[in-house]
């Protein structure tokens, strides 16, 4: 059988980027069964409550819904189990002693294979407040409407 290569998404939180202020990006391998990986292959999961937990001198993923495989038998694991993640211990110094600050969390904002492999991209993020969340939204339609304004004076220039 030939290698996968390449990124290929399962699932993305796109709820984070818009609940936190993403300061740093990490990406962590997990420990999973041969059921959550093949039912990670079918593309179903869900990062939506998803949090990762420093305990001691490991890193859990909690909360991350990967549904039960439907060829499994009673080898099937449970869909909400905590998942250890895999990184550096440099890595997790550094997650815990910025996570403890007030207003700090670590958040899962994508689950992906790379090159055949389960990775899940972990951020380190601080809690937008309500004002913040529509002041981002606000750019967002700002820059939208400029780059519409933009297009439309281009193709009226080349016709």
């Amino acid at each position: 059988m030939a290698k996968e290569k390449g990124r290929k998404l399962i699932a993305q939180n796109k709820k984070a980027r818009h609940d936190y202020l993403i300061i740093d990006t990490y990406e962590a391998g997990l420990v999973l069964t041969g059921t959550e990986v093949k039912s990670l292959r079918q593309g179903r999961a869900s990062l939506a409550d998803g949090f990762v937990q420093l305990d001691g001198n490991e890193a859990w993923l909690h909360n991350v819904h990967v549904p039960e495989y439907s060829q499994g038998t009673w080898t099937n694991h449970s869909a909400r189990r905590k998942r250890k993640l895999l990184l550096h211990r440099e890595e997790i110094d550094k997650l815990e002693s910025k996570s403890q600050e007030t207003g700090h969390t670590i958040v899962p904002l994508a689950l992906y294979f790379k090159d055949g492999r389960a990775k899940v991209e972990i951020a380190l993020a601080k809690g937008k407040k309500e004002y913040d969340k529509r002041q981002t939204l606000r750019e967002k339609q700002d820059r939208r409407e400029t780059e519409r304004a933009v297009s439309a004076v281009r193709r009226k220039q080349q016709a």
